[in-house]
């Protein structure tokens, strides 16, 4: 096996990770767009913009709980793999792969029938209303189709990333997105599918991103590739992956349980379109946060394969450069948002009532951004290195210990729905610097030791 071209422990940290970054953030950028592009078209729909959108943000949970399962096998087997992969064990990195194949296989099964057939109850404990649900019913009942497809596909391709092929990770949901790109206006307005045929589009495309992930990682170009003999669940490698998994999980749990209680408060306090102001604001972070949720997933390989190859040094230079070059970006995203508010939101929707409620609301929940890249910075540290019980822990902390307790107390404290939108800088800031400043004293100082010899 050669590691000459794919070994991170050699040449400029800071260029590996960018390396890596670059056509992450690319790929990430064009997987937004299979729900993106889904939601600009939807909230220009002739007569039913808001309640559409209102529709597609009911609908949001049980897609981000769909992705939490995703994280849980696909986030927890590629660190594995990648430090198996960084001390030379291929057969053991190939277990885990195999593995994660058949985990990430199963469970989309189960996710299906169980989302598929109790949707309608579970809609309406989201926040619908009789006049939304039409809407969030029409997307969901094709989306969830597509749940095998968005697992498999989303799961294993941080597998080809983390044997340092980035470019074709990147081609797995550019190719995807780009045909939902072009299949999106066909099905809503030429051939009149609406709602549901963004949904149609959207499984279509998740079915060739599949299709791309499963030949590379079979074929022969991978360094690594699924083997019919480890297609199998091993009880001892499912408590790792989970175990290391369970902080993505987490955090897109407790992402699923703050849209429920968001949708479901502003439906209380502000009705339907604040219920699709939500939906546009999610869709405005999710663009925005994307470069430096980018940077720091590309940051694990990289981190974790030298952790792997006892190069202290270098890891401790992957951590500094994520967090600087984090930090910068995430105060000039601020900014743009401070700057550009009318733009952002009016990409979503047409309704003037609706972009002047929707400024004010981006700017209350957008409030002291930058902390969100010391939050990313030190779960995707945490997770890099296997600190499992860490990264677990701070995903809980923003999210269920902060988010949540403030969306149902302030706007009951005589905020109203502006309550709901500052509960998220609050928790940012609390939640960011108490992860970042943990991760610097248990983690950072002590690969100094570790570089000396002090520590094993």
């Amino acid at each position: 096996m050669t590691y000459n071209t794919n070994d991170f422990s050699k040449g400029s940290i800071w260029k590996n990770i960018i390396l890596q970054a670059l056509p992450l953030i690319l790929a990430q950028l064009v997987q937004l767009l299979y729900n993106v592009v889904d939601r600009v078209y939807i909230g220009h729909l002739p007569g039913a913009s808001s309640l559409a959108l209102t529709g597609i943000g009911l609908a949001f949970p049980l897609t981000t709980l769909i992705a939490a399962f995703t994280n849980l096998f696909g986030m927890g087997g590629a660190p594995l793999f990648a430090i198996a992969r960084g001390a030379k064990e291929e057969r053991h990195a190939e277990e885990i792969l195999g593995n994660t194949f058949t985990l990430l296989l199963a469970c989309s099964v189960i996710m299906f029938t169980v989302c598929y057939f109790f949707r309608k109850p579970v809609l309406y404990v989201f926040g619908a209303s009789d006049d939304s649900y039409i809407y969030a019913d029409a997307y969901l009942r094709i989306y969830l189709f597509g749940t095998p497809f968005v697992m498999l596909s989303t799961g294993l391709n941080g597998f080809i990333n983390a044997q340092g092929f980035p470019r074709i990770g990147m081609m797995t949901t550019m190719i995807g997105a780009l045909l939902n790109l072009v299949l999106d206006p066909i099905f809503i307005y030429v051939l009149k599918m609406g709602v549901g045929g963004a949904a149609f589009a959207t499984v279509l495309s998740q079915i060739i991103s599949a299709v791309w992930v499963l030949r590379f990682l079979t074929g022969k170009k991978a360094l690594l590739r699924i083997r019919r003999k480890y297609i199998k669940i091993n009880l001892s490698l499912t408590k790792d992956i989970t175990a290391l998994g369970l902080a993505g999980f987490i955090m897109q749990g407790t992402n699923c349980l703050v849209q429920v209680v968001c949708n479901a408060t502003l439906k209380l306090f502000g009705g339907d379109l604040y219920v699709g102001i939500m939906t546009v604001i999610n869709s405005v972070r999710d663009i925005l946060s994307l470069p430096v949720s980018g940077l720091s997933s590309a940051s694990q390989p990289i981190i974790g394969f030298n952790y792997g190859a006892k190069e202290y040094g270098r890891v401790k230079q992957g951590i500094r450069f994520t967090a600087v070059l984090g930090v910068t970006y995430t105060l000039i995203a601020w900014l743009f948002v401070i700057k550009e508010p009318a733009f952002l939101i009016s990409i979503f929707m047409e309704d003037a009532a609706l972009i002047e409620e929707g400024i004010k609301a981006l700017h209350l929940y957008f409030f002291g951004f930058f902390f969100m890249a010391f939050q990313f910075t030190g779960q995707s540290t945490f997770t890099a290195l296997g600190y499992s019980k860490h990264a677990i822990f701070f995903s809980l902390l923003r999210k269920a210990f902060i988010v949540v307790p403030l969306t149902l107390i302030l706007p009951r404290a005589g905020l109203g729905v502006n309550g709901v939108f500052i509960a998220e800088p609050i928790s940012n800031a609390i939640g960011g610097i108490a992860c970042f400043l943990t991760m610097w004293f248990s983690i950072y100082r002590k690969l100094d030791c570790r570089e000396e010899g002090g520590i094993k």
